[in-house]
């Protein structure tokens, strides 16, 4: 099970590409990744898979995982950590540089919220996952009073995330307020949604299926359903009702 932080929890509730080819053959793609290989020059860090490249095959290939982890999180990460610096460098010099404090912020805004939603597409996968959570868990009980039957969010989740138009994020999310589950389409993460917690976020920006899927968006979602871990959604809804006491 993940070890979801505070500052994690905290950082996903602030948040409520293009597409790029790599070299590189497919026997390198399926490696274990490489231990602290991240962008480090700044407050945010990429973090490790928590399993190999190949894990979740067949539903997600190796070099997906590679491209989407290796060049395309990390450019997030990357970028973020230059907006940060971007912005520190206009509050000490001052003078004519504060007309770009609005790019800079644009920047953050943009690559950070891509980095806290890929750090839980990666926790929410795991080998062999999919199917329904454990019947006990918080996440079963929640779903079945919020949408009915798993049949019914599975259905929801989907059609969400299929229909999200271009590029952009299906998600299921915690709304403290009402402490209900929500079905959210995310299309420009930088603006946000709805104040809620991601709990589960389905990545449909070109670069994480079109490898192996191509134009067949609702293909890869059905795969995506197949290797969640609800041991990890469950965890970041219990942690998330925390926050509301």
């Amino acid at each position: 099970m993940a070890n979801i932080s505070r500052r994690e929890m905290l950082g996903s509730a602030a948040l409520v590409g293009g597409w790029m080819m790599m070299g590189g053959d497919l026997a390198a793609a399926q490696a274990t990744p490489p231990a602290g290989d991240k962008p480090a020059d700044g407050p945010y860090q990429l973090p490790d898979l928590p399993y190999g490249y190949a894990d979740l095959e067949p539903h997600i290939d190796a070099q997906t995982v590679k491209l989407h982890h290796d060049v395309h999180h990390a450019g997030y990460v990357r970028n973020a950590n230059a907006a940060v610096a971007r912005l520190q460098e206009i509050r000490e010099t001052g003078g004519e540089s504060i007309k770009d404090v609005r790019n800079a912020t644009l920047a953050l805004a943009f690559n950070l919220s891509g980095a806290i939603l890929h750090g839980i597409y990666w926790q929410n996968m795991k080998k062999d996952g999919g199917g329904e959570p454990a019947a006990d868990s918080d996440i079963a009980a929640t779903i079945k009073r919020d949408f009915g039957s798993f049949d019914a969010f599975a259905g929801n989740f989907q059609a969400a995330a299929a229909q999200v138009a271009g590029s952009g994020w299906g998600i299921l999310s915690y709304e403290p307020l009402a402490d209900r589950l929500l079905v959210l389409q995310v299309e420009k993460h930088e603006n946000s949604c709805v104040w809620a917690v991601p709990l589960l976020v389905c990545d449909v920006w070109e670069h994480a299926y079109y490898l192996a899927y191509q134009n067949r968006r609702s293909d890869y979602i059905k795969a995506f359903m197949r290797v969640i871990n609800w041991e990890d959604v469950d965890q970041r809804l219990r942690q998330a009702r925390k926050f509301r006491d």
